[in-house]
């Protein structure tokens, strides 16, 4: 039965990962720029010099597997616009031999990128599931959460606070940058805190389904990842239904199970993965890049520490500078054009936002990091249109709360040896920042 499995799951890499990974290998030796972006581990350190070399080649530029962009107003109007969607079907003059590989090697998990996940569907049935959990995320309901959000952010602090008498050294990611938007968000879900790590654990392999051209081992771990966490959700499921409470998957289930139609099996368990993962995902990034440019613009950090007013502006700046989402995908949904380029129906156009949210033509000086930046949120780090991020507020205010609190309680924190970025190329964080805590503040530096 387990060599059934793994013969299945080995099918479904070769699919989806495995004959693109080969495909783009060759293409990236070949100096293709779109297919170095998926495969070179360079790439994952320090995307931007590629975003560079992509953007003095066109405002579209044509790879190995796709058509690829940089430019701003081309990802806000692609974004944006009906004539394209998000949604992959098979066409149906496809190869036999396709379709009979698909059946071998079975349904993929229903991870983020998968329908019917609200990140891979496309109206009227992303309208209808996206109306359902709108009201959890309204404006409203964030400030509500501020208080709340603030004094979990003082008891990790607290802790933080206590392990530094013993031990000034510490790891922003795990002790703090992880732990808060997880708490948040299991809180908001009726989740029990004591499986925080586990949700961060498998949050961390399920964020790998949303990269292309994956290794077999990241993969493996990705599908086996997903299949826990929708294990556990399935039987949380039951404790809602036994013991409802006042919180978004209650509504969610009731939702599926007295009104007919609204949520099928597949839908309900997609949406809570999706609510659930994504709460934390682009926060814990948000906060730990945060961290890691503030600790490297100390003059930034200054002028924060000086005029607090700013915090949102920078959170702002932040997501511009450091995306903690580096790109997205639309399928043309027909013959179209953009900025007068014609795109053919059924082309697929990866728009890096990384790249985007440093267009000159948008950002004066795109490659300085200044906490007050003038049109610091014209970023497109949660998207845009119809598939702009839900969490967008609720990322914003932790990221602010969360940076603001770490640097008041430690303003003399600083860099203790290299951070260790994550492996993943569609997300971009770390997932270790070690730093030596210090309440003093050192002196103000400006960066050359």
């Amino acid at each position: 039965m387990a060599g059934s499995r793994g013969a299945r799951r080995w099918v479904r890499w070769l699919l989806r990962h495995g004959v693109v990974r080969r495909t783009v290998a060759r293409q990236a030796r070949a100096g293709d720029l779109g297919a170095k972006m998926i495969i070179d581990p360079e790439a994952v350190r320090d995307p931007y010099p590629r975003y560079d070399e992509i953007r003095a080649q066109g405002r579209v530029v044509r790879s190995a597997v796709t058509l690829t962009t940089v430019d701003h107003e081309i990802t806000q109007t692609m974004l944006r616009s009906p004539d394209f969607c998000v949604g992959m079907r098979m066409p149906e003059n496809a190869p036999s031999l396709l379709r009979g590989l698909l059946k071998v090697g079975g349904a993929f998990p229903l991870g983020p990128a998968e329908p019917p996940s609200l990140l891979s569907t496309d109206p009227p049935d992303h309208t209808r599931m996206r109306k359902l959990v709108t009201r959890a995320f309204s404006a409203k309901a964030i400030a509500s959460l501020r208080g709340r959000t603030e004094e979990i952010a003082t008891e990790l602090l607290d802790e933080m606070t206590s392990h530094a008498r013993a031990q000034p050294r510490a790891d922003v990611i795990a002790e703090y940058a992880a732990l808060l938007p997880a708490t948040v968000i299991a809180e908001m879900l009726g989740a029990p805190l004591d499986m925080r790590e586990k949700f961060l654990q498998w949050g961390a392999g399920g964020a790998y389904s949303l990269d292309m051209g994956l290794t077999f081992r990241n993969f493996r771990r990705s599908e086996r990842d997903i299949d826990a966490l929708s294990e556990w959700m399935l039987g949380h499921f039951e404790e809602l239904r036994r013991n409802p409470g006042e919180n978004i998957l209650s509504d969610l289930v009731q939702a599926h199970d007295t009104d007919e139609g609204r949520l099928a099996d597949d839908e309900l368990l997609s949406i809570a993965m999706l609510l659930l993962a994504a709460g934390f995902e682009t926060t814990v990034n948000l906060i730990g890049n945060g961290t890691k440019v503030l600790l490297e613009h100390p003059d930034q950090l200054a002028r924060l520490q000086a005029e607090p007013e700013l915090w949102p502006n920078a959170v702002d700046e932040i997501l511009r500078f450091e995306s903690p989402v580096q790109r997205t995908g639309r399928v043309a949904a027909r013959d179209t054009e953009i900025a007068g380029i014609p795109i053919r129906r059924g082309s697929v156009i990866v728009a890096h936002l990384g790249g985007a949210n440093r267009d000159p033509a948008v950002f004066d000086d795109p490659a300085t990091f200044d906490v007050a930046r003038a049109g610091a949120d014209r970023h497109v780090s949660f998207s845009s249109g119809i598939h702009y991020c839900l969490g967008a507020a609720l990322a914003k205010m932790e990221g602010e709360v969360g940076l603001r609190a770490l640097f008041d309680r430690f303003p003399g924190m600083r860099a203790d040896g290299p951070g260790h970025l994550r492996g993943t190329r569609v997300l971009r964080g770390y997932r270790s920042l070690p730093v030596r805590l210090d309440p003093t503040p050192a002196p103000a530096t400006t960066q050359a």
